[in-house]
């Protein structure tokens, strides 16, 4: 695997995600906010989309930051994506 790397701007968030056909969403866990995900293809039953002022709302107030990986070993782009703790 590559190395990944770890950002908080959220346009090169927005550029990667949507490079990839992935769409800001979150699992609503009760009051406010929820778990952020990025969803690719056919939309996950748990996950609400939503739009990216929300999503980055969100990032904020959580203070998360985006790990990811640009592309795999074969060159080709990657999926590979969590939200961390800012540290």
């Amino acid at each position: 695997m590559s190395s990944s790397e770890t950002t908080t701007d959220h346009e090169a968030i927005r550029k990667w995600a949507e490079a990839r056909e992935g769409r800001p969403a979150v699992i609503r866990t009760g009051g406010e906010g929820g778990v952020l995900r990025i969803d690719f293809g056919k939309p996950e039953k748990e996950l609400e989309e939503i739009d990216w002022e929300e999503f980055f709302t969100i990032f904020e107030e959580s203070q998360l930051a985006f790990l990811y990986q640009e592309k795999v070993e074969s060159g080709q782009l990657s999926r590979f994506n969590k939200f961390v703790n800012r540290a």
